[in-house]
């Protein structure tokens, strides 16, 4: 007899399931995420993220302070991060054996977890040592951007900027920056005589 899967919980349910006083505060959507089962619904709250703090928010110019795609890479990177294990932990792992808070050998590690590692690997590669940093505190660690200048010893306002690039160079890697025309500059030099030369 084959068992029916219950049915999605709508967000309000979820909600409740918290609680209705910690639910208020809380900004709760609904996300699907790959784990080694296939895609599983989650209940997520978008307040945790600075990304979806700073995606939320508009410039003087009515923009959002990051665009689609640098939320979309960013938020990529912090689920390879969490899916490869690679946050801290905090308290002990009463899984293990002795309580050891230390992980498992490399015959714990699932193939998810792996390609998961190898994929952060690769991506803090690809945006090199100047944007690694910041992109694992505000991605990975969730650390707010204010915290971030005052560690480093940034001007204010300085680390959104770097973020910006620094998820640009992220999006570039995954495939996500938009295609424009400004990708390819031409190189351009003006001969003695005035007439303009277009290299490329």
């Amino acid at each position: 007899m084959r068992r029916r899967r219950p049915a999605p919980k709508t967000a309000a349910q979820d909600a409740a399931e918290v609680g209705g006083f910690r639910a208020q505060h809380l900004s709760l959507a609904e996300r699907q995420i790959m784990t080694e089962d296939g895609l599983a619904r989650v209940t997520v709250d978008e307040s945790e993220s600075p990304l979806a703090w700073l995606a939320r928010r508009k410039g003087r110019d009515g923009r959002s302070l990051i665009s689609v795609h640098q939320f979309v890479a960013g938020e990529r990177l912090r689920a390879d991060f969490t899916r490869g294990n690679l946050t801290p932990r905090v308290t002990s792992n009463w899984g293990a054996p002795t309580g050891r808070s230390g992980g498992g050998g490399a015959g714990e590690m699932t193939d998810l977890v792996v390609a998961s590692r190898q994929r952060v690997q690769n991506a803090i590669a690809a945006c090199g040592p100047e944007f690694s940093g910041v992109l694992l505190d505000v991605c990975c660690f969730l650390r707010g951007l204010e915290d971030v200048e005052r560690e480093r010893g940034w001007p204010t306002r300085s680390a959104k900027v770097v973020l910006q690039l620094a998820l640009d160079r992220l999006a570039r890697h995954y495939g996500l920056a938009p295609t424009t025309g400004a990708a390819n500059p031409k190189l351009r030099s003006w001969l003695a005589d005035g007439a303009e030369f277009v290299v490329g």
